[in-house]
């Protein structure tokens, strides 16, 4: 798969913070998307996970919505095939 993964955030939000750092601390390179600052990124979060809260994490198929830290852990160990294309 040839594509970025997509992180739509908000500013200031904690767990958008926490979810930059993770990401970070694994070498994963994001494309980041500030609901709060484009209203198309809006309606496409929206679109792609049926609410608008964040962080929501979407690579291809696999979104993970509104999530922890240890929340997307487990979504991933449950897609091998997404940790293995994102190098985790």
């Amino acid at each position: 798969m040839d594509i970025k993964p997509v992180l739509y955030i908000k500013e200031g939000c904690p767990w958008c913070c926490e979810a930059l750092s993770f990401f970070g601390d694994l070498g994963i390179k994001l494309e980041l998307k500030d609901v709060n600052q484009n209203i198309q990124d809006m309606h496409r979060l929206i679109e792609i996970s049926g609410q608008s809260l964040t962080p929501t994490f979407v690579y291809g198929d696999f979104v993970v919505a509104d999530f922890s830290i240890d929340e997307f852990q487990e979504q991933l160990n449950n897609s091998p095939q997404i940790k293995k294309q994102l190098g985790i």
